[in-house]
């Protein structure tokens, strides 16, 4: 039988039980699982994306800041009703360095093929326009997407980075993590003893073994080695109900270079 596990904090989605289904990797009890944590901004275009609950905000997902007013997300972050911030050139979540920047989220672009009761169709995806442009710095600057359509190798370097759970139902690590996720190509990640039919050429697999993204990483980038440039080639999406670092079972991402015609799509009708 699978399960999902959802990786946001907004609700530990489980879907329909058919084999452990993926569950998303959204929670605000977060981080990533193994690895360590990211020297300050060294991933700058990661972003924190908070809800208002009362008179304080939460972290539940990352994203990408990939133009001065536009961040990419997974959909599953952001199918609710809430209101939403941006905290960009963030670190930790519980203390101020003075280089972060506050965006209020003006309006929310999720992929019209995304259904939340059907996690493994994809479609994971999502764009949140800033109220305001991100001013680009040392500790802010824009994540690189690759040109549309590329795949990448398996075993291509690539870091997943978050403020995910430190392992499965695990403790808070406020400080940004990064941990090594090498690719898992489709032939490989869709193998009957892998994820077999739920991973879809859509999709791109991170890892597989000790390290994986977890709850609280839903949204956020990996980040792949390509000609000696990191480019986002992934949105956290989701990972196995059994565990966030279950073998032949890698963390599971959006494919950005599957969606780049429909991002600029959206961009270009609203820059």
């Amino acid at each position: 039988m699978l399960r999902f596990l959802v990786l946001t904090s907004l609700a530990a989605l489980v879907l329909a039980e058919l084999e452990p289904q993926p569950r998303y990797l959204e929670d605000s009890l977060g981080r990533v699982v193994g690895g360590e944590v990211a020297s300050p901004n060294s991933w700058p275009w990661q972003i924190s994306l908070q809800y208002r609950s009362g008179s304080r905000y939460y972290h539940t997902c990352g994203g990408t800041l990939i133009h001065r007013q536009w961040v990419m997300t997974a959909a599953h972050c952001v199918d609710s009703n809430r209101t939403w911030r941006v905290v960009i050139g963030e670190h930790d979540l519980n203390s101020n360095s003075g280089r972060e920047q506050i965006k209020s989220v003006s309006r929310v672009y999720i992929h019209p093929g995304w259904d939340s009761g059907r996690v493994s169709a994809g479609y994971d995806i999502a764009l949140l326009r800033l109220s305001s442009d991100a001013t680009l710095n040392s500790y802010v600057k824009l994540g690189s997407l690759p040109p549309s359509g590329q795949i990448l190798p398996n075993n291509n370097i690539c870091y997943i980075t978050g403020w995910g759970r430190t392992s499965t139902g695990g403790p808070l690590s406020p400080q940004l993590k990064e941990a090594f996720l090498p690719l898992v190509d489709h032939a490989t990640c869709s193998r009957s003893d892998w994820w077999g039919s739920t991973v879809k050429t859509t999709m791109v697999c991170g890892g597989g073994g000790a390290e994986a993204g977890c709850n609280g990483d839903s949204g956020g980038p990996l980040n792949c080695l390509v000609n000696g440039k990191y480019y986002v080639h992934g949105i956290a999406s989701f990972v196995s109900g059994r565990g966030c670092d279950t073998p032949k079972k890698p963390t599971v991402f959006t494919r950005v270079s599957a969606y780049i015609s429909w991002m600029n799509s959206v961009s270009l009708r609203h820059i």
